[in-house]
Formats: C-alpha cells, sequence, structure tokens
C-alpha cells in the first residue's frame, strides 16, 4: 500500500510484556530458518506437507502419502507459521510486532493466543472457500495479522501510528492507516482471481473484518472501545522520530 509501519503511540496497561506475541514472532522465524534448512526441494516439499491447500481442504484432492504430513484440517494452523521468503515474513512480523502487543495487552496471553489462531484459522478457511479448487499451497500469518488490525482499528482508532512514505516520516491516525490496508486488501480480493493471485487478499479481508467483530468478546471488560487517543494524529515528523512511551521494532518502552 505504500505506507510502511514503524511504530505506534498505545502504551501496554494491563500486561507487563506481550509474551505470546513474541512467542508467534520467535516461533514463525525458528520455522522459516528450518524450511530453509532443508533446501529448495525441502522448502517446496514443506509448503506442500503443511500449507492450506484449498482443494485438498475443500475440493477433495488428496496429497501423495510422500507430501502429506498433518490432516489437512489442521494446515489451516500450519500454515500460519510458514512463510514463502524473507520478505514474506519480515513484512508480516513488522505488522505483527507493532500492532500485536496492544491487542495482547487488551485481551490477556491466553484469549490473545486463542483470537489470533481462531482468525486466523477461519481467515484462511474464506480463502479456501472462495476458491476450493486452487491446487497450490497458501502459506503466511497474514490472516491472523489481519485480524489484529481489525481489532487495533477499533479499540485505538486514534492512535498515531509512524509510517514511512517512500524515505518521509509521517505520522497518521490509525484509522487512516489501516483503513488504507483494508481498502487495498478489499479492491484486490474483489479483482483478484483466487487461483492466479499470488497473495491471499480473501484472508486479509476476512481476517481483519473477524477481528474488529470478535475483539469485542475476546476483550477486557474494562477495555474501551473506540478509545479516544488523539496526540496531534496527523503530523509530520522529524529526526529523532520516537518520542517516550513509543515503541517499535526495535525495542519498548
Amino acid at each position: 500500500m505504500g505506507l510502511l509501519p514503524l511504530g505506534d503511540d498505545i502504551p501496554r496497561r494491563y500486561i507487563g510484556q506481550p509474551a505470546v506475541t513474541w512467542l508467534i514472532v520467535g516461533l514463525c522465524v525458528i520455522v522459516f530458518v528450518y524450511q530453509l534448512s532443508l533446501g529448495e526441494m525441502g522448502f517446496t516439499r514443506s509448503l506442500y506437507g503443511y500449507g492450506l491447500i484449498p482443494s485438498v481442504l475443500l475440493g477433495g484432492d488428496r496429497l501423495s502419502p510422500d507430501l502429506a504430513r498433518v490432516p489437512a484440517w489442521l494446515t489451516l494452523f500450519t500454515s500460519q507459521f510458514l512463510h514463502g521468503s524473507w520478505m514474506h515474513l519480515i513484512g508480516n512480523m513488522l505488522f505483527l510486532w507493532i500492532f500485536g502487543d496492544n491487542i495482547e495487552d487488551s485481551m490477556g496471553h491466553l484469549r490473545f493466543a486463542v483470537f489470533y489462531l481462531l482468525c486466523g484459522a477461519l481467515a484462511g478457511l474464506a480463502f479456501a472457500a472462495s476458491g476450493p479448487s486452487v491446487e497450490a499451497p497458501t502459506v503466511g500469518a497474514s490472516g491472523a495479522i489481519a485480524a489484529v488490525l481489525g481489532a487495533y482499528i477499533v479499540l485505538h482508532p486514534r492512535a498515531r501510528i509512524l509510517v514511512l512514505i517512500g524515505f518521509w516520516p509521517l505520522r497518521m491516525p490509525a484509522y487512516l492507516v489501516l483503513g488504507i490496508w483494508i481498502l487495498f486488501q478489499v479492491l484486490n480480493a474483489v479483482y483478484a482471481q483466487p487461483d492466479e493471485a499470488e497473495v491471499a487478499f480473501v484472508a486479509h479481508v476476512a481476517g481483519f473484518f473477524l477481528g474488529a467483530i470478535l475483539v469485542y468478546f475476546f476483550k477486557r471488560e474494562d477495555v474501551p472501545m473506540m478509545s479516544p487517543e488523539t496526540h496531534h494524529a496527523l503530523r509530520i515528523s522529524g529526526i529523532p522520530m520516537r518520542r517516550p512511551g513509543e515503541r517499535g521494532p526495535w525495542g519498548s518502552a
């Protein structure tokens, strides 16, 4: 979408450290490094063995015994921890690192873990249902992360997000940053064919709206919806770009 998020300004209030967010990031990195260690053929086999294949999940196809690793339904979960490239992994983990801790903070560790895995599985199921004849494996955490973004825009619509547009840092409200993101996903989901698109846009859209709805049932009772943070939400930033209490991928305050 042309907007690279670098950090936000929402402090955690209920948990010490976002342990589940860190655990998911760590597992995704470890799994991807393991995929690379298998060599080119082994890497491809891992995508077919643990990735979500719509035609196998819903279309009646079967993988050959030398490729099948887990039951088809379980790939709704295993696929969330695989990635197809370093850029795929880094992009997903950047979004999760920036936005995941606040959603974990609003839910608590266990409920966040359930929310993340459930939304990721349902987003994958929505993608499979949109193209049950697709034979290529789909992998990545983006469906679950889209749910995190959907929850974030509901809980913190006016939070400041530090984004990079080209080489230009800019502070923008979350509703604008994430609104642009989901609009891009919807447009691509409408016009891209599931069997031709390299990105599972339907999973992104489904995950986003699932997260926006289910956050109400998973958040702590004392966490308000549509929190009124403003903090001069739209303005150009200079260097240094961080302020006390602001977090980004380089550390936590």
